[in-house]
């Protein structure tokens, strides 16, 4: 029977059956210290009074590469590792009623006065116009906001392509949801927030895809054909079973100044979707598009017309993968991963910066890892490239081997096995 305190429930093995649904086959042992630790560290803080338990996954995107911004299809998947909290409201009637508090593992503690809502310009890069921005766009849609302390720690590691920011995007909104609206926000609400809060408080262009995926459970098939109401397929599928274990790897790249990277793919391909008199590349037909080249190399760039080119591509690629998915069809899907690796590389060119060519990790990574799987399994940049990570698919009798064949070339514990998580993202189911 529940003891009625989390930390006890944990330790009993309560919530054991919830960290197999979130956590797959890692070891519930590991987890319960996990989160014993975020709630001990807790009331260390403020008390144990009214603890609640969020988590909020990272996500892994399985193909439609820089596709989301120009109203394209995305392939994503939510995972195991996620940025979990210990959550305490605080009263309405106190001084804190407006003050979020929250303190992240490794992190100086952050302070948001909720009283104010508008854009503060010296919080843009910066947790607290995540907070901010989350709150306002809750307030715009007429719910409730409040304060609240929150002790937080992440496996999401920060510039791994797994969406650090959308995690802590997500679950502060969930928090938000849950104790001030009753859980009223639907998933997909919630991750326009906190592209809102992204785009307009902390300063970043991003796409939905992130958030989307962060948000739900499992495999989802995405198309923002009309990005105000995406068309959202949930897709059963499982890598293990198929004999392949899903990995990342993080070669340990320079993740300096690359924000004018990110932002120059979606502008240079709304540059050529504006040429042709629309918006976004997915309202261009691919035919047109291709007649009218020789005048677009000189109003957009030859660049943008090769990123332009990845996004058709990519685009039908994403369809193709989701019906391989569909059908369990698991090498045809590792072939679309390959050649989404291929268009990313040479035409998207988001492997390495082009300011920063000699550092070209994700690059070396790729090569390293192609000359391993020999045709077995498929290999790409993954996210938003850069800097950051490769997503591999290895053979799972072979993965012992490549963690030690990577490993040697870059730091232990660069390579990161994942599984998909089936719980979407919020308070933990009581016990």
């Amino acid at each position: 029977m529940p003891s009625g305190s989390p930390v006890v429930d944990i330790r009993n093995g309560l919530y054991d059956p919830i960290f197999l649904t979130l956590y797959a086959q890692e070891e519930a042992h590991f987890h319960r210290q996990r989160w014993m630790k975020v709630i001990d560290d807790h009331e260390k803080r403020i008390g144990l009074s009214d603890v609640r338990l969020f988590s909020s996954p990272g996500r892994t995107e399985l193909s439609g590469n820089h596709t989301d911004h120009n109203r394209g299809r995305v392939l994503a998947a939510g995972i195991h590792l996620d940025t979990i909290a210990a959550v305490t409201q605080s009263a309405e009637d106190s001084a804190q009623a407006m003050i979020v508090e929250l303190l992240s593992e490794g992190y100086p503690e952050v302070r948001v006065n909720l009283a104010e809502l508008e854009k503060v310009e010296g919080e843009r890069g910066h947790t607290d116009a995540i907070i901010r921005g989350i709150a306002a766009s809750i307030v715009r849609r007429k719910g409730r906001i409040g304060g609240f302390r929150a002790t937080t720690a992440s496996r999401v590691l920060k510039g791994s392509g797994l969406s650090s920011s959308a995690t802590l995007e997500i679950l502060v909104g969930s928090v938000f949801n849950e104790l001030f609206n009753d859980g009223r926000f639907t998933p997909m609400e919630l991750a326009v927030m906190g592209q809102e809060a992204e785009n307009d408080y902390f300063g970043k262009p991003c796409g939905l895809m992130d958030q989307i995926a962060c948000s739900m459970a499992g495999v989802v098939s995405i198309d923002f054909v009309d990005p105000s109401s995406p068309l959202i397929e949930p897709i059963s599928t499982n890598f293990a079973a198929a004999g392949y274990t899903l990995t990342v790897v993080n070669p340990g790249g320079d993740h300096a100044e690359l924000t004018s990277d990110y932002a120059a793919i979606p502008e240079e391909m709304k540059a050529v979707a504006g040429a042709l008199g629309v918006e976004a590349l997915r309202d261009v037909d691919e035919k047109r598009f291709l007649k009218s080249i020789p005048s677009l190399r000189a109003i957009a760039g030859d660049r943008a017309l090769l990123r332009s080119l990845h996004f058709f591509g990519e685009n039908a690629r994403v369809a193709e993968m989701t019906k391989s998915l569909k059908a369990g069809d698991i090498e045809s899907y590792l072939d679309g991963v390959r050649r989404s690796g291929d268009s990313s590389f040479r035409f998207l060119q988001n492997v390495y910066s082009p300011r920063h060519l000699s550092d070209q990790a994700l690059t070396l990574a790729l090569a390293l890892t192609e000359k391993f799987l020999q045709g077995k399994g498929a290999c790409r940049v993954h996210g938003g490239g850069f800097a950051g990570t490769i997503q591999v698919f290895v053979p799972t009798e072979r993965f012992d081997d490549y963690v030690k064949c990577m490993e040697g070339y870059f730091s232990k514990g660069s390579i990161v096995p994942l599984s998909l998580r089936s719980l979407p993202a919020g308070e933990l189911p009581l016990v």
